[in-house]
């Protein structure tokens, strides 16, 4: 898997020494159930089965969303959207990085 910077390598299947597995998989485990509990906020938690926590071979945490249906990845984009147009509507539309600790249902 790659991202249009780079960020992100292939998933760790063989382990190397000194690389901080641990670290980031936790990092993904807890950006995950974030996300899955604002799923099962809004009802969705079913609609993303294959949500789960990864580290690829950097250690780096990775959150999989798992095959979902295209219905549910334009429900996905539009509460994005909805959330932004919000934010920006308070105008205080955070940064990126004061997303990563907020737990609180999105609706």
């Amino acid at each position: 898997m790659t991202d249009r910077r780079g960020v992100v390598a292939k998933r760790a299947e063989n382990l190397t020494p000194g690389v901080p597995y641990v670290r980031g998989w936790v990092q993904a485990r807890r950006g995950a159930e974030t996300l899955a509990r604002q799923l099962a906020a809004l009802g969705l938690e079913s609609d993303f089965p294959g949500l789960s926590a990864d580290v690829n071979v950097f250690g780096d945490g990775l959150v999989s969303l798992g095959s979902i249906r295209p219905e549910a990845a334009a429900l996905l984009a539009e509460l994005i959207a909805s959330g932004l147009a919000a934010e920006m509507a308070d105008g205080a539309a955070p940064t990126p990085g004061e997303h990563e600790h907020r737990d609180a249902p999105a609706a």
